[in-house]
């Protein structure tokens, strides 16, 4: 692995040398704050049907794609061009999402934290596409957190019950073609809210990642592979062990400029009463403990989403 690229870690490796993929996985979590996970097992047929469905919403009427925007700070539903503005950022993004979270039957304690999804009526394959490729990122998200567990030296399956009902968001999200040069890009410097982000590589080029040089590092996954991130929890309880590093989406070449693009962010969130508190195993002399006080997940989420302006 070199200073200027983000080698590949095999999936394969999960089942016949996990000790292997928990350390390469681990330290490249380290030391980017991203990883690139390749041979995932997802159907690719299935991805593609629901990147098809994404697509058939975003070419929808404006008209009909704002009757789904609806009032729960963008968590679920439609969000419109031109909202959500990346923290500190003067200039919103380029960009138009939907939202979708977890289903808890009636009378769950977390529905007070999880509204209802919604669906659009237009398109009838919709439901079915969306809602598979959540659970599918969700049980990936799930793999990634036992490796990380093991490579940070906890058990296991430490993760398996703060993430079982997860505030978690799959977003889809069109980028659509940009005009000439302007102030807006379409997707400032950000770093993610949640626990991990899993990310399926996108048709189009634009993803970056901030390297410790302070030079942005061009990610290009190949087919078949996951994008994986730290988010701000997670950097949080590990003590700045597991880096949540900034990253942007910038804006095609001009010969790129008329082409949209798309891709679904999976953002995998703890439980909303999980207290994030600094694990005793990631405060050594390389990472003195930062002195964080307790938060719940659910507060930490409110506190940076009325920062990005969708509350």
């Amino acid at each position: 692995m070199t200073s200027r690229t983000i080698e590949p870690v095999s999936f394969n490796r999960f089942a016949g040398d996990f000790e292997g993929f928990s350390h390469d996985l681990g330290a490249s979590f380290a030391r980017y704050g991203f990883a690139v996970i390749s041979d995932h097992p997802m159907p690719q047929a299935r991805i593609e049907a629901a990147i098809a469905a994404a697509k058939a919403f975003f070419a929808l009427p404006d008209e009909v794609k704002r009757a789904y925007v609806v009032g729960v700070g963008g968590q679920r539903g439609y969000t419109p061009f031109g909202i959500e503005t990346a923290k500190g950022a003067a200039h919103f993004d380029l960009k138009e999402f939907w939202h979708m979270g977890r289903d808890l039957p009636p009378g769950h304690p977390y529905r007070p934290y999880m509204p209802d999804n919604v669906w659009p009526a237009e398109i009838p394959e919709f439901h079915t596409e969306i809602a598979w490729l959540f659970n599918a990122l969700d049980a990936m998200g799930r793999k990634v957190l036992e490796a990380i567990a093991d490579y940070l030296g906890l058990d296991r399956h430490f993760f398996d019950a703060t993430v079982d009902n997860g505030n978690s968001i799959l977003r889809l999200l069109h980028y659509p073609p940009t005009p000439a040069d302007g102030p807006n890009i379409r997707a400032g410097a950000h770093e993610d809210i949640n626990v991990i982000t899993l990310l399926l590589g996108a048709e189009e080029a634009g993803l970056e990642v901030l390297d410790r040089d302070g030079q942005w590092l061009p990610i290009n996954p190949p087919p078949g592979s996951l994008v994986c991130n730290i988010g701000d929890m997670l950097q949080r309880l590990t003590n700045g062990v597991l880096p949540s590093t900034t990253h942007r989406v910038v804006n095609p070449a001009p010969e790129r400029r008329g082409f949209s693009r798309y891709s679904t962010p999976f953002f995998l969130h703890f439980n909303p009463d999980y207290e994030i508190r600094t694990l005793p195993e990631c405060v050594t002399p390389e990472h003195p403990d930062r002195g964080l006080p307790p938060i719940t997940a659910d507060e930490f989420l409110k506190e940076r989403l009325r920062e990005i302006k969708l509350l």
